[in-house]
């Protein structure tokens, strides 16, 4: 009996601390991977709360068990809405069967000094792909101007556009929003002034795990959104984003 008690304490022991080690890595050994080195440690101070009722159980077997079953209760529940989540995330997570618009918002993310961030320049890829593709549209391109940006994200997507050969004129910039909301109240309020319908179909660019939310939110403004997926290119990190979006979608949802 001994021996597997000792056996129990070594084995929680090497996961919490496999579990420690990974949260370590994808913090500090990584860019941009913050999420999974949060889930990594909630992991690990699970294992750790496991541990202490298994221990609490050698005196109060009973209570220890009522705590066992609550705790695992509220894991299952807590895993159920975050799938409830992540299914409409995962399933708008593509470009739309027809996305033919007049107008194109193309959403921005992060600048570094006056380059595109990797999230930005999937999103200019897929909007030039979008413009080349149909000729006739014009592209909204809208984010302002952070912490650590020498210039606005707006002002950064329409140097890399127009130096891939689009027209200036095809191109407006939307750079005073801050948020994903403002993102798209200001680009359709700078479609009406244009002489756009933005209760009329408007195409949104954007990377795939933040297209539900982009398209719940204009649809919430009154447009009528065309989704276009921008791929991210790093599948670790694209997974990274993906548990992210669950906090921001349950977040919307709730406001």
């Amino acid at each position: 009996m001994k021996k597997k008690k000792t056996m129990n304490n070594t084995g929680f022991l090497i996961l919490e601390g496999a579990l420690l080690l990974l949260s370590g890595f994808f913090a500090f050994g990584l860019i941009g991977y913050i999420t999974m080195a949060l889930v990594f440690l909630a992991a690990a101070l699970l294992v750790g709360v496991y541990r202490l009722i298994e221990l609490f159980s050698r005196k109060r077997p009973k209570q220890a068990q009522s705590l066992k079953t609550a705790l695992t209760a509220a894991v299952y529940l807590a895993l159920a809405l975050f799938f409830a989540i992540e299914i409409p995330i995962i399933a708008g997570a593509k470009t739309d069967r027809e996305p033919e618009a007049p107008y194109l918002i193309v959403l921005g993310a992060g600048v570094n000094g006056r380059q595109p961030s990797l999230s930005l320049l999937n999103r200019l890829n897929a909007a030039l792909d979008y413009l080349e593709t149909y000729p006739e549209a014009r592209a909204v391109l809208s984010g302002g101007q952070g912490a650590g940006e020498d210039i606005s994200e707006a002002k950064c997507m329409f140097d890399w556009l127009k130096g891939k050969g689009i027209e200036k004129e095809r191109l407006i910039l939307e750079a005073k929003s801050s948020s994903t909301y403002e993102n798209l109240k200001f680009s359709l309020d700078i479609i009406k002034d244009e002489g756009g319908d933005p209760s009329g179909p408007t195409a949104l660019v954007s990377s795939e795990y933040h297209l539900y939310r982009a398209k719940y939110m204009a649809g919430e403004l009154g447009a009528e959104p065309l989704g276009v997926a921008a791929e991210t290119t790093k599948p670790l990190l694209k997974v990274n984003y993906f548990i992210r979006e669950a906090a921001a979608v349950l977040a919307m949802w709730i406001m």
